[in-house]
């Protein structure tokens, strides 16, 4: 039961993340990503995604596998996000609000994201951010963490 709440609450924080009028649509299910972004979101929401977690402009622009200058120009002329980069941006939203409830803090969770992890083959869970299958693993990982499974 507790589980199930805390992911509501989770979802209910990516209306923060994002910015509710942004969104336009209630997150109740990681089903709810891909409904919410086949009818376009605007590119703000990764500046949006950046300042709310403080990322780097060039993390970001890694973790979407684009150009800073891409990043830029999408928001400056308020494009409407491909599908596949709205999604990426809700899996790693989620991922992020459940690593800082993993780790119980910000600092924590982003300082775990740059250690080699034996778990994931000495790979940092970072480089795994940017390529598709690696969100869900790293996700996977602290679901080992959080339920004291050596990791």
């Amino acid at each position: 039961m507790e589980v199930t709440a805390t992911t509501t609450i989770r979802y209910q924080e990516l209306n923060k993340v994002f910015g509710e009028k942004n969104l336009r649509a209630v997150v109740g299910s990681p089903f709810d990503f891909i409904t919410i972004a086949s009818r376009g979101l605007p590119a703000q929401i990764i500046g949006n995604f950046r300042k709310y977690f403080s990322l780097s402009r060039g993390f970001t622009a890694e973790l979407l596998n684009v150009s800073e200058p891409t990043i830029y120009r999408w928001i400056r002329e308020n494009k409407i996000l491909e599908r596949n980069y709205s999604v990426q941006l809700f899996e790693l939203a989620d991922l992020f609000l459940y690593g800082i409830e993993v780790f119980e803090s910000r600092e924590n969770f982003f300082k775990w994201l740059d250690l080699p992890n034996t778990a994931l083959g000495g790979l940092q869970p970072r480089k795994l951010l940017e390529i598709p299958g690696g969100v869900s693993k790293v996700s996977d990982l602290l679901g080992r963490i959080e339920h004291g499974v050596y990791s």
